[in-house]
């Protein structure tokens, strides 16, 4: 995408001092009532087999997850530009950060690198705001790849989420997706997502809050160090 073509392009948020963060504030960290009210809904989802609210969720906030899992030229072009990616990093660690949709698409090339050899890494993975805990998004995930768990190539997973952004809504993703065969767990981290949009509104899921926050600043130096 060309800069003429974004619609809201990047700029720097200077002037407002330190970025914050929910440590130390046990109220930001906590779920939500609409967190906790999904988590419920989620559960009777699981059972009937019906997902009515993921798909207002989907529809209304995460459209192109449609497009993804419907559009398999879409679908499987994503994965490629990745693969891609990963095949021209060569051997040695990754640090892949990925976002909303990107984690998903990540998950899934990481998974279906196992069964063709081409595991790549170790990789430090980094989700922020991926839809991970949709329970339509699960029963996808495992209708593909089988039992949900830590792709085998990946040394450290944190999951960056703010409590308000409602594509991460649904159970933290460390009791939903057990350990790989080396024991990697997920971490999940919440944050604050403070990113405001040009006319002033709020925008917790936008990928420029995630990644202005002091912990994925923490999380690069750690890597880079």
């Amino acid at each position: 995408m060309s800069a003429g073509d974004n619609r809201e392009p990047y700029a720097p948020d200077l002037g407002l001092g330190p970025f914050p963060s929910p440590a130390g504030e046990p109220a930001r960290q906590a779920p939500t009532l609409t967190d906790r009210l999904y988590r419920g809904i989620a559960s009777l989802q699981e059972v009937v087999g019906l997902t009515p609210v993921d798909d207002v969720i989907l529809e209304y906030r995460l459209d192109d997850l449609w497009g993804y899992h419907d559009d398999r030229a879409f679908r499987d072009a994503a994965r490629d530009r990745l693969r891609g990616a990963l095949a021209r990093r060569g051997d040695g660690p990754v640090l892949l950060v990925a976002h909303s949709m990107g984690g998903l698409i990540a998950y899934d090339v990481l998974r279906l690198a196992e069964r063709d050899g081409s595991v790549p890494g170790p990789v430090t993975l980094v989700t922020l705001g991926s839809p991970f805990g949709l329970a339509e998004v699960k029963r996808t995930l495992a209708a593909e790849h089988g039992d949900l768990r830590v792709p085998r190539s990946v040394a450290a997973w944190t999951n960056l989420m703010d409590r308000n952004d409602i594509a991460t809504v649904g159970e933290d993703l460390a009791g939903t997706f057990p350990p790989n065969a080396t024991g990697t767990r997920i971490a999940d981290v919440p944050v604050i997502n403070a990113y405001r949009a040009p006319d002033g509104s709020a925008n917790t899921h936008k990928s420029y809050g995630y990644l202005r926050t002091p912990e994925f600043s923490r999380i690069v130096a750690g890597f880079l160090g």
